[in-house]
């Protein structure tokens, strides 16, 4: 038997004990009038008399037992306090159950506070109760490479063990709840779009099927958020916005899991620009909200400034920017060989101009996009859903940005089709792609279709990926550590 199970099995044995001493060991409730953070800033100024009549509870994380006296640490979700146990204030019977409390136990306890000779605030208990038996025990250290991956599979432990987790998912909820309060601040209104849906759209890449036995028919799950906010847009919603799941049946990495938050928005009688303006808006609100010192944010060992002004220049630009490369003097069998150069495993055969282009730009150039920077007309061929850019005569552009920050794609965005014929053309262009054996290709969503011909007005939409705002505004390494259940490989693999 190993470790675990004999120090599982010890403390069963002694929980039975308790039982038949008539102990419960799973309350239904507790009053709990304080969290341990109040205690400490209510009295922050308590000298070594006892002052004060507290409640409060949480996990038992520390104990040292000396004779008649006793000393234990507290912890719940928002700090940790010394507790004072002494036999001759809580009485026998409850000293003993003191005594056989294990670490993980999580207990309510009610008292007052007192400072000791080491200056420590401490709860001095007059009387306690066991709320919940923990029978696993906690991990003494937890850390490492091995330890990591544990991390993830048993978040619940990790939060638990180490504080810095719990406030990290502290964090990320109130990010996304600046960035619910700035678009309700500027009109939007937040809605629900079908996360199971007949024909996914509005990205490049796999979705993941499943069946509806009743209608036997089967579905999708969404990967994008767009084509249905778009359709609010056309039923007369002007400005709307949705942070939801989406899934992407691709592979894991540091900034991609397969499951993820995407957050879009949309707003009638604007155009790309107005939407870059609000996007810039936006993010400095959460960089503002998220308390970041003059605006520059610590990202491992970078520091990326978002004060103003953040660049904007156009992909081909990019490219000669960093490459000296004029791509738009080059033919495609030209792009084919140079991108060969920079990523020897892509398959290049079937990728037209634009998405060789768009393929280059990504092997030499976005990794150097630390501090903010607008990314501006993306090819046609890789954007099926942007309006045409204005002015070009060469019709291989479209009015798009992707907002780089530390070298990740963070927002995307477009002046929104909204013509019905381009858009079915285009759709039936990358119907074909899909019927080749690309499975990333948009798919003909004629109900689609059918919500342009009643008429789309003039619109921008952005799209920003959650996830990867968290991890930029938190200093988190991989995307798992800002998903409390990121998808793992199997055990062992």
């Amino acid at each position: 038997m190993d470790e675990m199970n004999i120090l599982m099995e010890q403390r069963m044995e002694k929980a039975q004990q308790m039982k038949e001493e008539g102990l419960e060991l799973f309350q239904y409730k507790y009053d709990k009038q304080f969290a341990v953070a109040d205690i400490l800033k209510t009295f922050a100024e308590a000298a070594e008399e006892e002052t004060g009549d507290v409640r409060t509870a949480g996990r038992l994380m520390i104990k040292r037992v000396h004779g008649k006296t006793g000393f234990a640490d507290l912890k719940d979700d928002s700090g940790h306090i010394q507790l004072y146990f002494r036999r001759d204030v809580v009485g026998e019977e409850a000293y003993k159950i003191f005594k056989k409390l294990d670490i993980g136990d999580i207990i309510g306890v009610h008292g007052s506070i007192f400072r000791t000779h080491s200056g420590e605030l401490t709860l001095f208990v007059k009387d306690f109760m066991l709320l919940t038996k923990s029978f696993r025990p906690l991990p003494e250290k937890f850390h490492g490479l091995q330890d990591k991956e544990l991390r993830y599979r048993q978040r619940y432990v990790d939060m638990i063990v180490n504080d810095e987790v719990r406030e990290r998912f502290r964090n990320r909820s109130r990010l996304i709840s600046l960035i619910r309060r700035t678009m309700e601040n500027a009109g939007y209104i937040e809605v629900e779009t079908p996360v199971l849906v007949q024909m996914y759209g509005g990205a490049d890449a796999r979705p993941f099927t499943t069946h509806h036995n009743a209608l036997s028919r089967d579905l999708y799950l969404r990967i994008s958020l767009e084509t249905y906010l778009k359709r609010l847009v056309v039923g007369g919603l002007e400005k709307v916005f949705e942070i939801g799941r989406v899934f992407r049946n691709e592979g894991l990495s540091k900034r991609h899991n397969p499951e993820f938050t995407l957050m879009e928005f949309y707003a009638a009688y604007h155009d790309l620009y107005d939407m870059m303006d609000f996007t810039r808006e936006l993010i400095l609100a959460c960089v503002d909200g998220m308390g970041a010192e003059g605006r520059k944010v610590a990202y491992g060992d970078k520091t990326i400034d978002f004060n103003l002004p953040w660049k904007s220049v156009s992909m081909v630009e990019a490219i000669r920017e960093y490459t000296g490369l004029d791509v738009l003097s080059m033919e495609t069998d030209e792009l084919r060989k140079k991108l060969k150069e920079f990523n020897p495993e892509l398959d290049t055969k079937k990728m037209g101009q634009g998405k060789l282009i768009q393929e280059i730009f990504e092997a030499t150039v976005e990794e150097h996009l630390v501090d903010p920077t607008f990314i501006t007309d993306h090819p046609l061929e890789v954007s099926p859903l942007a309006k045409k850019k204005r002015g070009d005569e060469t019709g291989l552009f479209v009015e798009r940005f992707e907002l780089f920050i530390n070298g990740w794609e963070m927002a995307n965005a477009f002046s929104e089709l909204n013509d019905p014929m381009d858009q079915e053309a285009r759709f039936r262009s990358q119907e074909a792609n899909f019927e080749a054996g690309d499975e990333e290709a948009q798919r003909l969503d004629e109900d689609f279709i059918r919500a342009l011909q009643y008429g789309l007005p003039p619109a921008g939409g952005v799209g920003i990926g959650v996830d990867r705002l968290v991890m930029l505004l938190t200093d988190a390494e991989t995307i798992k550590d800002v998903i409390p259940f990121p998808l793992l490989k199997d055990e062992g693999k």
